[in-house]
C-alpha cells in the first residue's frame, strides 16, 4: 500500500508501523449524526458515551433519526436521557445548520478538509478537534493530522525521545515532523493512536518509558 511504502522511509515510524495491523479508512454517511455522536463523547469514557448513544438512538426505535427528526425532538427529552444541557443544545446547532445551509454528504465528502473546517466550526459546539475527527472517521480523508490532540502529542513525544519544554517550540517540532507524512497524516494518526495505548515501544534504547 502507498501509505506504508510512504511512511516507511521514517524508520521510527517503520518499526511502528511493523508492530500493527494495516489500517483501512472508511466513508461513511449522515455526517450530521456523526457530529451529534461525537458531541454526545466529549468528556466522558467511551463506555458511557456508548451508553448515551444507546439511549438516543432508543428514542427513534434504535434507528438513525433524521437530521429533521432530532430537531424536532424537545431539548428536555434529550436531557432525560442524560444529555446535559449545552449538548442537548448543540445537538440542536448541528442539525439545525444543516438543514439552513443546504449541507448534503456528497458536498461534503467533495469538499477540501480546510473548506470542511471552516464551514463546521461555525456551528456552536463544534471545535476543529471534532470536525478533524470527522474528517478521519466519516469522511475518510487520508491527510488529516489533529495537532492539538494530546493522544497524537504524547505518541510523537514519546517516539522521536523530544525533550523540548517550551509549548510553542514543541509544537512547531510535531508539526514539523507530522509534515514528513504528507499525504498519509491520517494513518499515521490511526498508528500513532493505537501503538501509544497498545504496543511495545519500537526500539527501548532509543525511546523512554511512557509515563
Amino acid at each position: 500500500m502507498n501509505h506504508i511504502l510512504h511512511l516507511s522511509k521514517d524508520k521510527k515510524f517503520k518499526k511502528l508501523i511493523e508492530s500493527q495491523e494495516t489500517f483501512v479508512l472508511e466513508k461513511r454517511n449522515k455526517v450530521y449524526l456523526r457530529l451529534c455522536s461525537s458531541i454526545l463523547s466529549q468528556q466522558l469514557s467511551t463506555t458511557v458515551a456508548k451508553v448515551l448513544y444507546k439511549r438516543f438512538l432508543a428514542l427513534y426505535n434504535d434507528k438513525e433519526p433524521t437530521v429533521k427528526q432530532i430537531l424536532e425532538t424537545p431539548a428536555e427529552t434529550f436531557r432525560s436521557i442524560g444529555f446535559s444541557n449545552a449538548k442537548a443544545s448543540y445537538v440542536h446547532n448541528v442539525c439545525r445548520f444543516f438543514i439552513d445551509h443546504k449541507i448534503t454528504d456528497a458536498q461534503l465528502h467533495k469538499m477540501e478538509n480546510e473548506e470542511i473546517i471552516q464551514l463546521l466550526t461555525q456551528i456552536k459546539g463544534v471545535g476543529k478537534w471534532t470536525v478533524e475527527m470527522i474528517l478521519m472517521f466519516t469522511l475518510g480523508l487520508e491527510d488529516v493530522f489533529a495537532l492539538d490532540d494530546l493522544g497524537l502529542k504524547q505518541g510523537v513525544i514519546k517516539l522521536y525521545n523530544l525533550k523540548e519544554t517550551d509549548k510553542k517550540l514543541l509544537q512547531k517540532k510535531i508539526e514539523k515532523i507530522s509534515l514528513k507524512w504528507r499525504p498519509y497524516r491520517t494513518y499515521a494518526c490511526r498508528y500513532l493512536w493505537n501503538w501509544k495505548d497498545n504496543a511495545p515501544l519500537p526500539d527501548k534504547k532509543e525511546n523512554p518509558k511512557s509515563k
